[in-house]
């Protein structure tokens, strides 16, 4: 599970340093795509391949369709982790979320979002709103009983430790 925030600076080639505890998770590389929020979306190559199955079933003739794959593939590019735990970020990705010369990587669970910091403070202060939260996620309907009745029928008591 990818968790957490983390600040690291763009060098001259395109390159961030992705968290430690994130590498392993990556050792076979990395798609990024333009996120839905003025963002960058970092994906494992089997979410992605699962996001692709799902919009490749998507209808030809469905305009809404053909320009959320456009969104989605367009601009994706696959990367490795360098020896230093680096990935490129290309040119064209790196304008799409406004990236200069710090990143902000924010774990979003199953996968992480790579932010300009003037963008992420913006989301930061919209998160911060109590009032707001508690409309807009209503719907959501989040409850810790659930998720601990499905453990308890899983027999999972702990949560996963992949190397985060």
């Amino acid at each position: 599970m990818f968790l957490g925030q983390y600040v690291h600076t763009l060098d001259d080639h395109g390159r961030v340093i992705i968290p430690a505890r994130f590498r392993p998770a990556l050792r076979d590389g990395v798609y990024l795509l333009r996120g839905l929020d003025q963002n960058l979306m970092a994906l494992t190559p089997s979410q992605f391949e699962a996001l692709a199955a799902q919009l490749q079933r998507l209808s030809l003739t469905d305009p809404m369709a053909r320009q959320l794959k456009r969104l989605m593939f367009s601009a994706a590019a696959f990367e490795r982790l360098d020896n230093a735990g680096r990935i490129r970020i290309a040119a064209p990705l790196r304008a799409l979320a406004g990236l200069q010369d710090e990143v902000v990587i924010a774990g979003v669970g199953d996968y992480f979002e790579l932010w300009s910091p003037e963008a992420w403070k913006a989301q930061e202060q919209a998160l911060n709103d109590a009032e707001a939260n508690a409309q807009r996620f209503i719907m959501f309907q989040l409850s810790l009983q659930a998720a601990t009745a499905a453990s308890a029928e899983t027999g999972d008591t702990e949560p996963e430790d992949d190397g985060q």
